[in-house]
């Protein structure tokens, strides 16, 4: 496939891999947030915020339900799904390590998905089990990137709080 062809979902991948590993405009990635943080910070709720943990599953299954939209062309999940937002100790029973890695496996997964699609993935649809409707694939990845964005600032909030302790 020639490049004329996926510049936009190329546009989607940089954005995704910015956000998490890189330099992005807004300053921190995924990566430069979390780096410095002990194992043992990861399930704290410091002034009742969500934990670094339930932010990052919470993520984790939101990404997982975008790499099954890909796949299937219908999601499965619904904000009020159980796993949309774990207790506690079932976060802490996964320990963070497994946390972490199904958090990074699913976004090399949604990466080496859409490598290979051209733009005109991106008009197809999907039926999206949430909003109980058909909608774009541009919309559902615009949405992944809003998603990562507003709850990378929720972690840098976390963080904060988490080193004043």
């Amino acid at each position: 496939m020639s490049q004329e062809n996926n510049r936009l979902v190329q546009h989607f991948i940089s954005q995704m891999q910015s956000i998490q590993n890189g330099k992005p405009w807004i300053g921190n990635s995924y990566a430069k947030v979390l780096d410095g943080l002990g194992e043992d910070q990861m399930f704290v709720r410091p002034a009742k915020l969500k934990s670094v943990a339930a932010i990052i599953s919470h993520l984790t299954l939101w990404r997982e339900e975008a790499i099954l939209k890909i796949q299937t062309g219908a999601g499965s999940k619904t904000d009020a799904c159980p796993e949309n937002w774990l207790p506690d100790n079932d976060l802490d029973a996964q320990g963070w390590q497994a946390i972490k890695l199904r958090y990074d496996r699913s976004h090399a997964q949604l990466i080496a998905l859409l490598k290979d699609k051209d733009d005109s993935f991106l008009q197809q649809e999907y039926y999206d089990t949430d909003f109980k409707g058909n909608y774009t694939y541009q919309w559902m990845l615009d949405g992944i990137l809003q998603h990562d964005i507003y709850h990378l600032g929720q972690l840098g909030v976390i963080v904060k709080h988490l080193k004043m302790l």
